[in-house]
């Protein structure tokens, strides 16, 4: 008899005599990615009209315009807007720095700091590219959208070359393209740091973690959200353009946000930033997250 091929959630096991933990990392990705549909699905089942009053009636175009000011929240001394919605939780990938896969930066003094280029400590590395502002406004879900004051963001985000510090070779005793800041009364954290790389496999992007404050990142089980800001491809295409940006111009090609394995579940409807400047001056990138 032909032996009945095994399944999990519908999908075939690639590995059908290991336990389903030993699938291996695409399987568990795709595991992941399916139940967080799943879970949108219910959730939308169960709020109706009120989901529908704080999600955007259509996704954000990936060609936003560099001048679009920053959106409602953005602004200095105010809070998020009370629509917000939460921020999707994201894997935090192969190269967090945070302890869960190996290298821990939050363990070392200086971390705290706002201009992240250079790396710090017993490394000297300075990234190189085009200047560029991150600026996150975390918002309390939990209490109707206000600032979420006094939590500590963590940021982290690859080279012009699209390597990460403490991890991709060449870079491994850098930990530069790291760092943290304390949210002040309106939520914001301000970051000084380069345009990211387009790399291959991934659109490009930045990592964040929120943890409750100062003192819990040094457990990155304590993270209170995980997520990654995408970043409009009409920016992406006039960086790339720019010296030292050559093999990203390629790579974006190939891709797209709603493929990418990220952001292809909304095509980053939450999580594209709001993108302001040119190559003269530098860009700032600005997004509301809602955390809760």
């Amino acid at each position: 008899m032909t032996e009945p091929e095994l399944t999990y959630e519908g999908r075939r096991l690639p590995r059908p005599h290991d336990e389903v933990v030993d699938q291996g990392l695409g399987f568990d990705i795709a595991t992941l990615f399916d139940r967080r549909r799943a879970l949108r699905l219910l959730g939308l089942g169960a709020a109706g009209a009120a989901v529908a009053a704080c999600s955007p009636s259509t996704p954000p175009s990936t060609s936003t315009p560099t001048s679009t000011a920053p959106t409602t929240g953005a602004t200095s001394g105010s809070a998020a807007p009370a629509a917000l919605s939460e921020i999707p939780e994201e894997t935090a990938g192969p190269y967090p720095g945070d302890g869960s896969n190996g290298p821990d930066v939050l363990e070392q003094s200086g971390v705290v700091r706002s201009d992240i280029r250079s790396s710090f400590g017993a490394s000297s590395g300075t990234a190189q590219g085009v200047p560029m502002t991150l600026e996150l406004v975390i918002a309390n879900l939990a209490q109707g959208g206000s600032p979420y004051a006094g939590v500590a963001v963590y940021v982290w985000q690859c080279d012009r070359e699209g390597r990460y510090s403490m991890y991709s070779q060449g870079a491994q005793n850098e930990n530069y393209l790291r760092g943290v800041q304390i949210a002040d009364a309106s939520g914001r954290v301000r970051f000084t740091s380069i345009f990211p790389a387009c790399y291959p496999g991934r659109w490009p992007h930045i990592h964040f973690e929120v943890y409750p404050d100062q003192a819990s990142i040094t457990d990155a089980d304590k993270a209170i959200a995980t997520s990654q800001v995408a970043l409009p491809q009409n920016v992406c295409d006039t960086v790339y353009a720019q010296p030292g940006y050559e093999q990203s111009v390629s790579n974006m090609r190939r891709l797209s946000l709603s493929t990418d394995v990220v952001f292809r579940d909304d095509s980053g409807a939450l999580q594209l930033g709001t993108v302001a400047g040119d190559i003269a001056s530098g860009y700032t990138v600005t997004l509301n997250v809602g955390v809760r």
